[in-house]
């Protein structure tokens, strides 16, 4: 128990000293974003300041948070959706190469249409409603997760399974310990980059179908012109975004590859 806590106060300790790399590209990017402001004044990019203040004005308001609420909810299920899916399409198509090779043509042609198509699609279909956000997240992030998947258990080192049959372990211990574990170097950023798309479709959706939230709220704020609160909802989703990527994603990839710290030089526990 002490080695385990150890370990996991490691991993935090590393994650709180990476940190300091993520505060440098934004203190880089507010760098670049007065330098555009002085350029091309308020209308074009307002005054940073500016912008924080009025995401803190949104961030105080309990109707504000309501809507913030809202859309991650959307989000997070059409993202559950995407993720579970993908993952479970994908891995049966590792196994099974005529599966993967059925999938190409089909992946090619969702990826090909853009989420703004899919939108309008949903629209027809389910009206403007909440099913229709969580529609075109589950049509625009799937593809990317069961690629993932797919590819990850496809490329696994067979010897190792191999290894671990011979050790005793079952076909359901053998993917647990062995072949889920080398697919979660893929999957996992996979699953960013889907959570990543589900917070933009989300929005893209509620704005287009007027369905409330984060995108309901941006339209009213391009109906009024009104450019700092615009971006103080962008900046409101971007965070939410980040809440859930660090406080979700993340720590689910460092217990699963917690042997890849473990197989480094400096982390092996004589």
């Amino acid at each position: 128990m002490t080695r385990i806590l150890a370990d996991r106060a490691a991993r935090l300790l590393d994650f709180l000293w990476s940190g300091w790399a993520g505060l440098a590209a934004l203190a880089l990017l507010f760098a670049c974003w007065q330098a555009g402001h002085e350029t091309w004044g308020d209308f074009i990019l307002p005054d940073p300041l500016a912008t924080l203040d009025a995401t803190w004005s949104l961030a105080i308001s309990s109707e504000s948070r309501g809507l913030l609420l809202l859309t991650a909810q959307r989000a997070l299920a059409g993202f559950a959706l995407a993720a579970f899916s993908g993952a479970v399409i994908g891995i049966i198509a590792g196994y099974a190469p005529a599966v993967m090779r059925l999938a190409r043509p089909l992946l090619t042609v969702v990826l090909g249409v853009p989420p703004i198509a899919w939108i309008v699609l949903t629209m027809m279909w389910f009206g403007t409603s909440g099913a229709t956000v969580a529609a075109t997240i589950l049509i625009s992030a799937t593809p990317v997760v069961f690629v993932a998947a797919a590819e990850g258990i496809a490329s696994r080192d067979r010897g190792l399974g191999t290894m671990a049959e011979v050790f005793g372990y079952g076909a359901l211990g053998r993917f647990w310990f062995i072949d889920l574990r080398q697919a979660a170097a893929p999957l996992f950023p996979a699953l960013a980059l889907a959570l990543g798309t589900s917070f933009k479709v989300a929005v893209m959706a509620e704005m287009l179908a007027n369905a409330g939230g984060v995108g309901g709220a941006l339209a009213r704020a391009r109906a009024m012109l009104d450019v700092p609160q615009a971006l103080a909802w962008v900046v409101l989703a971007v965070i939410a975004l980040v809440v859930v990527e660090y406080g979700l994603i993340r720590p689910m990839q460092a217990e699963i590859e917690g042997w890849r710290r473990a197989a480094q030089p400096w982390g092996v526990k004589k």
